[in-house]
C-alpha cells in the first residue's frame, strides 16, 4: 500500500506538469475538488481448462490465474483446470482533470476449480493512469486515450506475478456532443512470473462504436481478435497459445456531466473454447462534479 501511495503521488505530480501548458487564461474554471470515487467492479467469469483469465481490461481475475499458473501449475498434472471466479476490484480513482485520471487500489477474488469455492482473499494491488493524449473537440482527428495499469499479485513472493497492461484507443465522435461515434484500439498485456515460469504477452486488436440516448443511457460495443502466446512452467505447457475473436458489450448510465452512475459489461472470449464474463460497475462517489 505504501508503494501504491507513492506511485499515485508521482503520477499526480507528473500529470499536473504535463498538462499545465493547457491552462490558458481563457480556459473554463475547474472544480475546486476533482471527482474522487471508488470505481467498484464485481466480475463473475467462467474460464475453460488450459487457459488464464484473459480479455479486455486488467482485473484481479487475470492476476489470480496468472499466479495459479506460476505458483501451483507444477502440482496440476492436467494443466490449469476449468474454473469459475468472482473478482472484486476497488481502485480509488481521482479525475485530476477532464483529460487525466489516476487510480490505485486492491483486488480480491474467490475461485472454484471443481472442489468448491475458495475463501475470498486479496489477490493483487494495482496502480494506473488514464490520459487523453489528444482531444477531438469537434475537429477532424479522433480523441487518443492511453491507459496504463501495473498489477502485482499478493503476496509478493517467489512464484507470484506482476503484469503491465496498456490500452491505446482512438475515439472518433460523429457529433458535437460526442453522443455517438466509432472506436478502434489495441490492448497489450505483458506478464513477469518467475525464473521457472513464462507467461507470454496477450494482444487484442478491436473496433467498435457507441451511442448515448438523451436519457443518458450509453451503449458501447467492441469486437476484436485476441492473440495469446501461451504459458509454461519448468518447460511444461500450462496454457496453449491461440488467436481467437472476442466481443465486449457495455451498457452505462451516465449523468449530465458524463460521470458514470452504473454500468454492466458482458464479454465473450474464445480461448479457443468460450469464456463468459459479466461485470457490474457501481462507482461510489466521495466527490462528483
Amino acid at each position: 500500500m505504501r508503494a501504491v501511495a507513492m506511485g499515485m503521488l508521482c503520477l499526480t505530480i507528473s500529470a499536473g506538469a504535463a498538462f499545465a501548458a493547457d491552462d490558458g487564461e481563457d480556459a473554463p474554471a475547474r472544480p475546486a475538488v476533482p471527482n474522487i470515487y471508488l470505481d467498484l467492479r464485481t466480475t463473475y467469469a467462467t474460464i475453460p481448462a488450459g487457459t488464464l483469465g484473459l480479455g479486455f481490461g486488467s482485473t484481479s481475475l487475470s492476476a489470480a490465474f496468472e499466479a495459479l499458473a506460476a505458483r501451483r501449475g507444477a502440482t496440476l498434472p492436467g494443466g490449469l483446470p476449468a474454473a469459475k471466479s468472482i473478482a472484486v476490484d476497488l481502485p480509488l480513482t481521482v479525475d485530476v482533470s477532464d483529460r487525466v485520471s489516476l487510480y490505485g487500489g486492491v483486488s480480491g477474488s474467490t475461485t472454484d476449480i471443481g472442489g468448491g469455492w475458495s475463501a475470498f482473499n486479496i489477490t493483487s494491488w494495482n496502480i494506473g493512469v488514464q490520459a487523453d493524449l489528444y482531444q477531438q473537440n469537434g475537429g477532424t482527428f479522433p480523441t487518443i486515450t492511453l491507459q496504463s495499469t501495473l498489477t502485482q499479485s499478493v503476496p509478493n513472493e517467489t512464484g507470484m506475478t506482476n503484469s503491465f497492461n496498456n490500452i491505446l484507443e482512438f475515439d472518433y465522435a460523429l457529433d458535437e456532443d460526442e453522443t455517438r461515434g466509432w472506436l478502434a484500439g489495441v490492448q497489450y498485456t505483458s506478464t513477469i512470473a518467475s525464473p521457472f515460469a513464462s507467461i507470454r504477452p496477450n494482444t487484442i486488436l478491436y473496433a467498435g462504436g457507441y451511442y448515448q440516448w438523451p436519457s443518458n443511457w450509453k451503449f458501447t460495443g467492441r469486437l476484436g481478435m485476441q492473440s495469446f502466446g501461451g504459458a509454461q512452467i519448468a518447460g511444461r505447457v500450462l496454457a496453449e497459445s491461440f488467436t481467437q475473436p472476442i466481443l465486449r458489450l457495455d451498457l452505462d448510465r451516465m449523468d449530465d456531466n458524463d460521470n458514470r452512475l452504473f454500468g454492466i459489461t458482458a464479454q465473450i472470449a474464445w480461448m479457443p473454447k468460450p469464456s463468459y464474463q459479466m461485470t457490474l460497475r457501481t462507482p461510489l462517489y466521495a466527490v462528483r462534479n
